[in-house]
């Protein structure tokens, strides 16, 4: 078993609440629960000594493993090939289909021999509350219970168990050709009983449940353009990374992991927000998913109203939440774990939830005015809060704010800031005159207007040829990459087109996009970064607005074959090609499906041309 394997060597497998993460040895080293956001159970992927792990596997010098997905489902398969036999393991959760929030979840895990004879080794090393919650262990016939002060967790299997030590568990079986066994391990509140020993036929039922339950879903996606498998794979990950109970999805199942090895830059990303759920709905929309659309921007409007009764610092919005809209995510450093590969500190919780980012206004409009707006008027409340935003917004817009990306070196005038702003009064302006609403447009028009003009003005810089990731700079920003889909220029305008070059000369190194120069623009911490996923697609996005259909097939078509074995992303693609950051990442996901779908568009009207 490696200490600390690839973040790329995993899968993911979840069930509408939480998820886990699982190694292409059969180790799993993530699972946080009942919640993403909730204290990790096994957290090996962050200190393999403290952090707990759950391992199925078959164990030999000769042994080599190949993990994939079954087609257009979130189960997982991981094939040990010896020259003794074959073994196959298949991971699953059951999904939530009630939406209600519950402490109880359940990973399910089934061997197989599929040729010759094999032999499974299963250890179970939980460590509750980040390993901070002590518990003790009881093993009765084919259960043990693992119990502490705030959860209790239930191994189930037919592998003979025995005690490893004081806290842990530890079996082997030998499977010959045919023969099946199973394991579960199920995590409840800490006065649980025993769930019931479930038999093979219930657990098989359960299987083929869940696996008609992922392609029924998928069945209903609308896409049929070039590239189904990664389209399909990424929109069942942005399935598993909302939480059903509220709508809300997170933007990665994952803390800690970082995005450059042995820095500092190690966030938690368990959270929900505004901007990533935004952007979420569009591509769920391009692919006709509509009611989970719908169901995060009615979480969004929850926020915003709940807010316009009067938060302490006047801000209609925050710019993330946990799952339940809590807007409390105090941030802190698991000082005991030493990190993925000694990259500490560990971050819990986000003291970015405390930034002004006022980008995230046009990000949520952007959502509102396209997930709401299915021909569906707004609700009373929901109008009013949606037009005290944009009141609160005239008087805030005109100042700095840390942006998009997060920066911890001080506040300064976003350009992105700044055209996300503009985007946030041309929607309200689009939805109250659609929907008749009352509204001060002529307010909203006036700074729509003015934001224009100071963008053109102020983010442009000469020497550049381009717009600029601050006012008065001449640092290039890869989030401006969004401008064509915004309206704000379009596609083709020759200010677009020569900041697109420059973005290209600059940013992009063999078709993949940094986000910004750390070095030219210092952003309050140590170290460098890969390029960004997210950025890359964008980067396509763009180009194919501009008619460069080529150079942006050619560009999407080499970022694909950076995915991992079973089609995830993390968030950043390192110097050696590695994937970096939190995985699978919703981000980079998403605009997988955005850039997919404009390419797709611009590949079928160049065919449907004359001649």
């Amino acid at each position: 078993m490696k200490r600390y394997p690839l973040i790329a060597d995993h899968g993911l497998v979840g069930d509408l609440q939480t998820a886990a993460l699982i190694s292409d040895e059969g180790v799993v080293d993530w699972f946080a629960a009942p919640r993403f956001d909730s204290p990790g159970v096994f957290s090996a992927l962050l200190d393999h000594d403290r952090g707990g792990y759950f391992r199925l596997s078959v164990d030999g010098p000769d042994v080599t493993v190949k993990q994939l997905y079954y087609p257009d489902t979130a189960m997982l398969v991981t094939r040990f090939m010896s020259p003794d036999g074959v073994g196959e393991l298949m991971d699953w959760m059951p999904p939530d289909r009630t939406g209600r929030p519950t402490a109880r979840h359940a990973l399910m895990r089934v061997m197989r021999c599929t040729r010759g004879r094999v032999a499974f080794t299963l250890e179970c090393r939980p460590r509750f509350g980040f390993g901070r919650t002590p518990h003790d262990v009881r093993i009765d016939g084919r259960t043990a219970a693992f119990r502490s002060a705030a959860m209790a967790g239930f191994l189930q299997s037919n592998v003979p168990l025995e005690r490893d030590g004081p806290y842990d568990v530890r079996g082997r079986l030998e499977l010959s050709e045919g023969q099946v066994a199973g394991a579960s391990f199920t995590v409840d509140g800490p006065e649980a009983e025993v769930p019931p020993l479930p038999d093979v036929g219930e657990v098989e039922a359960a299987l083929w449940e869940a696996v008609d339950f992922w392609q029924r879903w998928v069945r209903t996606a609308r896409y049929r353009g070039r590239w189904p498998d990664m389209v399909h794979r990424s929109a069942i990950t942005l399935k598993l990374l909302t939480y059903l109970p509220s709508g809300a999805p997170i933007a990665a199942p994952t803390l800690g992991l970082p995005e450059q090895v042995g820095g500092e830059r190690n966030w938690d990303y368990r959270y929900t927000w505004v901007r990533d759920g935004s952007l979420a709905v569009r591509a769920l929309l391009d692919l006709g998913f509509e009611e989970e659309a719908a169901a995060f921007t009615d979480w969004l409007t929850a926020r915003v109203a709940e807010r316009s009764a009067g938060p302490a610092d006047g801000r209609p919005l925050q710019i993330m939440y946990r799952v339940d809209g809590d807007p409390w995510l105090p941030e802190e450093v698991l000082s005991e774990f030493e990190g993925y590969r000694g990259s500490a500190p560990v971050r819990v919780g986000n003291a970015a939830a405390d930034q002004l980012q006022l980008d995230i206004f046009g990000e949520a409009m952007y959502a509102l005015a396209q997930g709401g707006g299915q021909d569906i008027q707004p609700t009373y409340e929901g109008w009013r809060a949606v037009s005290g935003l944009l009141d609160w917004l005239a008087d805030a817009w005109d100042a700095p704010d840390e942006g998009i990306w997060e920066t911890r070196g001080g506040r300064k005038d976003f350009t992105f800031s700044r055209v996300m702003s503009w985007v946030a009064f041309d929607r309200g302006l689009r939805l109250a005159e659609e929907f008749g609403r009352p509204a001060a447009l002529d307010t909203w028009r006036a700074a729509r207007d003015e934001i224009f003009a100071q963008v053109m003005r102020r983010g442009w810089s000469e020497r550049r040829g381009a717009l600029t990731q601050s006012f008065g700079g001449d640092v290039l920003d890869a989030s401006l990459l969004l401008i064509p889909r915004t309206g704000l220029l379009g596609p083709t305008d020759p200010r677009w087109l020569s900041t697109l070059d420059a973005i290209e000369r600059g940013l992009v190194r063999d078709n993949l996009v940094h986000r910004y120069d750390p070095g030219a623009a210092p952003d309050g911490l140590r170290g460098a970064e890969g390029t960004f996923s997210l950025c890359t697609f964008l980067y396509v996005d763009a180009l194919a607005r501009a008619g460069r259909v080529r150079q942006a097939r050619f560009a999407f078509e080499k970022m694909l074959t950076y995915a991992n074995h079973v089609g995830l992303f993390a968030e950043e693609i390192g110097p050696s090609g590695e994937q970096l950051g939190n995985f699978p990442q919703a981000f980079t996901h998403l605009s997988l499906i955005m850039a997919a779908t404009t390419l797709d568009e611009t590949l079928d009207a160049l065919a449907a041309r004359p001649g």
